[in-house]
């Protein structure tokens, strides 16, 4: 049988954050909680074949890139799902495509709202 695996999709959501990120100063002092969502589509073929750790995205490092980002105050939620992109990037030559979907809980815009969304979703250019 002839069968080809292009893409694997691996995913962490809803990694929550205590953070002092905002474009308003005060944002940044007191702080908010924050959810990320990372999904990476790579080929992952030797692992699926194999069963190894090294061929596939592990999960625990987005963990980690995660964690590092949301410790650096930034301005706008864009710039925290861009970093993360860049960093996910450069810890797996096989990952193709990064999405990242940041929330701000109870965002302060002077009404009640859940929370602010933004994704932004990135491809490698070969």
């Amino acid at each position: 049988m002839n069968i080809s695996l292009q893409y694997a999709s691996v995913s962490l959501e809803g990694l929550e954050f205590f953070a002092y990120h905002g474009f308003y100063e005060e944002e940044r002092k007191i702080g908010n909680r924050y959810t990320l969502d990372i999904t990476v589509e790579a080929t992952v073929e030797k692992a699926a074949e194999n069963d190894t750790l090294q061929h596939t995205i592990n999960y625990e490092i987005l963990y980690q890139i995660a964690v590092e980002v949301m410790k650096t105050p930034a301005l706008l939620l864009e710039h925290i799902a861009y970093q993360v992109i860049q960093k996910v990037f450069a810890a797996f030559t096989t990952a193709e495509v990064v999405e990242v979907v940041v929330r701000k809980h109870n965002p302060p815009i002077g009404g009640v709202c859940g929370a602010s969304k933004i994704g932004l979703k990135m491809k490698r250019e070969n």
